[in-house]
């Protein structure tokens, strides 16, 4: 069986650097990982990874020799077959949408995750980390310095900053986390 390299294209394919495609993972991570190959590997991919025909791989196989095709629509078809193996067709479907919406209309998606917070200002870093955007203060920190955090599609770039809380917020951090604040109703 021939070595399949990860979604770096060079090494290995291994959880342990990172460059792994899980059977177990979320549908938009396994489609995600799979649209961030190397297009020189897409072929090789399909081959090892789908359960694609032998007339469907020299089709494949084809089109990507055509320089008239965009390697970018093979891509799409080999994330779909991978989440069709692993979950089924309407879910493929369904994370096509999705990772079209964000990265391509660059809107936000229908269902994102949303909290309740009781709190009307925090420290952006907290809320970060205590909303589980970010993992660790230094993370948040980092992310916020590298201009990935966006409030209702504003760009935070100040470490510093105290958040008042508004209902309704929509956060987003780096490409495809988002979550939206909802605030606690008192009585």
């Amino acid at each position: 069986m021939p070595l399949l390299e990860g979604t770096d294209g060079s090494e290995k394919m291994s959880k342990s650097l990172d460059n792994a495609i899980g059977i177990s993972d979320l549908p938009k991570d396994i489609f995600g990982k799979t649209m961030s190959i190397p297009d020189t590997l897409i072929y090789k991919y399909f081959v090892l990874a789908t359960m694609v025909s032998g007339d469907e791989l020299t089709n494949i196989k084809r089109t990507l020799e055509d320089e008239n095709n965009n390697p970018r629509d093979v891509k799409r078809r080999l994330g779909m077959e991978l989440v069709k193996l692993y979950y089924d067709e309407e879910t493929a479907l369904r994370t096509i949408e999705e990772f079209d919406t964000i990265f391509i209309k660059k809107e936000i998606p229908d269902d994102i995750p949303e909290i309740e917070m009781g709190r009307s200002s925090m420290k952006l870093v907290d809320l970060l980390t205590d909303t589980g955007l970010a993992d660790t203060k230094s993370n948040a920190r980092r992310l916020i310095e590298q201009g990935a955090v966006n409030v209702d599609g504003q760009k935070l770039t100040d470490i510093n900053q105290v958040m008042e809380i508004q209902h309704g917020m929509i956060f987003k951090v780096g490409k495809r986390k988002f979550l939206k604040i909802l605030k606690q109703q008192t009585n």
